[in-house]
């Protein structure tokens, strides 16, 4: 409901935004300024013509006059902005474009149906419930960049060059998404992004409209689908885990047999390795270690005495 009443809203502003980019009957404010100077010069000197007893014939002339000028002026000026093109017919046919700035048109016979903007302009637009290539629904939204650059074929080439240009979008957006699997729409934006461009460019081309870039904004696909996605992701995260381990268990046990290797040559190196052991036991606050006799005989100890020894040597040591 909330994805149909954002694409509704964006159709309702993109009605109004064509609504006053067709409006040819659009007035200056400075052609109303000259209207209504003229309408107060007319009755101003037709109060002085009064006074002064002119005829009504002349007085009626004069305010004739005044009222045809005022309305040539504000019917026949017309000024477009900067970033604007007025496409003027005459009697129903083409003669120009004109803009910007001031211009004049014939009252009547002369009438700008349509004014086109050829700054940068935004179309939002999306494809519901679509489906991939491996038929799986998504929702896609999307932006499109792009504007007029011939303002003569946007005009007369299509009726509503805005809508075409929406609906074409949408159209190659789903195209787009048809031919392509979930996995590929997912880490493949800046793919779809040259495809949308390029199929939308060659149909807009003929109605003098060029674009510039599309970009995807989001894509979302059924909670099931993502629950399970999730679940993957999370039991192939554990996979790695779990043979990181083992790898490194493979290491230590490689690590041990090698230093195994160096004690069975050397028995002296075994017997020093015997005895740090011991000693890093023994410098613990007390801490008790049980060796067997037959360790220690075979360490060269001295018997239990040296033991001993060595222990009250490292006891003084630690205090």
């Amino acid at each position: 409901m909330a994805r149909r009443t954002k694409s509704l809203s964006v159709e309702s502003r993109m009605a109004v935004s064509t609504a006053s980019t067709t409006s040819g009957g659009r007035i200056p404010s400075v052609a109303i300024a000259i209207w209504a100077l003229l309408n107060m010069t007319a009755v101003l000197l037709a109060l002085w013509m009064d006074w002064m007893g002119v005829s009504t014939l002349w007085m009626l002339l004069e305010t004739g006059g005044f009222g045809i000028a005022g309305l040539w002026i504000l019917f026949g000026l017309k000024i477009a902005d900067q970033w604007e093109k007025a496409v003027v017919l005459r009697l129903g046919r083409f003669i120009g474009l004109r803009g910007p700035g001031l211009f004049w048109i014939v009252p009547v016979i002369d009438r700008v149906p349509i004014w086109i903007d050829h700054r940068v302009m935004v179309t939002p637009f999306s494809a519901e419930k679509t489906l991939t290539m491996d038929t799986v629904p998504v929702d896609v939204d999307a932006v499109l960049f792009w504007l007029v650059w011939d303002a003569e074929k946007a005009a007369l080439e299509v009726e509503d060059y805005r809508v075409a240009i929406a609906w074409a979008a949408q159209t190659a957006l789903r195209e787009v998404i048809g031919q392509m699997n979930l996995a590929d729409i997912l880490v493949g934006r800046a793919r779809m992004d040259q495809d949308l461009q390029r199929i939308i460019d060659e149909r807009t081309t003929p109605w003098g409209i060029t674009v510039q870039s599309v970009e995807i904004r989001d894509v979302v696909i059924p909670q099931d689908l993502e629950d399970a996605m999730s679940r993957q992701a999370q039991a192939e995260r554990e996979r790695q885990a779990r043979v990181i381990l083992g790898e490194s268990e493979k290491q230590i046990a490689q690590s041990f047999a090698d230093a195994s290797v160096a004690y069975r040559d050397n028995p002296t190196a075994l017997h020093l390795r015997a005895m740090n052991m011991l000693f890093e036991g023994l410098k613990e606050k007390g801490a008790l270690v049980i060796v067997p006799s037959s360790a220690v005989e075979t360490m060269n100890l001295g018997g239990l005495s040296g033991m001993v020894s060595l222990a009250k040597s490292v006891g003084s040591e630690g205090k």
